[in-house]
């Protein structure tokens, strides 16, 4: 094994033994838990340095349960008995940030993203991007995640977020319940996926 390469203990956490979780236990997620995960994260690549991630945590009674008002029916129950959710979002303007997160390039913010639909599908492409590797930083932190698109994007637009602001999925996270993990699904394999020219 090459010294740079991950335990193959890492490598089930992360990947082989890792599923998404629907049952949690009821031990807090604490808010250094989570910036010790942005703080690992943060480093992953993105294009041009753009950071265009958005996190808000749902941590209130009021909030969740607004939340939960616009979640798809099968996700309510989970949602309600995570020790914390998520809500990841694009945010739209992460331009303006360019100067700063890419000095040797700050012209980027101009020359390349002054134009609002190049902006937001940029901003689509990396934020998802950081949201996988936020769901890896959770797992690294030895909590599970919960990650779902099973909710009303627009509502939950209107009712968390603004119009700079798009809507990615809702991530439960906390420490795995009784029962937390499905049978892990088929995946495919190597050549049907590889094609080497």
């Amino acid at each position: 094994m090459s010294p740079l390469a991950l335990h193959p203990t890492a490598q089930d956490l992360l990947f082989r033994e890792a599923r998404t979780a629907n049952t949690f236990t009821d031990e807090p997620v604490t808010d250094e838990q989570v910036q010790a995960v942005y703080d690992l994260v943060k480093y992953a690549p993105t294009a041009y340095n753009q950071s265009p991630l958005r996190v808000v945590l749902i941590r209130s009674d009021d909030a969740r349960e607004r939340l939960l008002e616009l979640m798809a029916e099968g996700n309510r129950r989970k949602t309600a008995a995570a020790p914390l959710v998520a809500l990841l979002a694009a945010d739209n303007e992460f331009h303006q940030e360019l100067p700063t997160l890419l000095p040797h390039f700050p012209q980027a913010k101009d020359a390349l993203f002054a134009d609002r639909p190049v902006r937001e599908e940029s901003a689509l492409l990396n934020a998802t991007l950081q949201a996988a590797y936020f769901i890896l930083g959770v797992r690294a932190a030895g909590l599970a995640a919960g990650p779902m698109t099973g909710f009303d994007f627009p509502g939950v637009q209107k009712e968390f977020l603004d119009a700079d602001h798009t809507p990615l999925m809702v991530v439960n996270i906390g420490r795995p319940g009784a029962d937390a993990w499905f049978p892990r699904s088929p995946r495919l394999a190597f050549d049907e996926v590889v094609t080497t020219l």
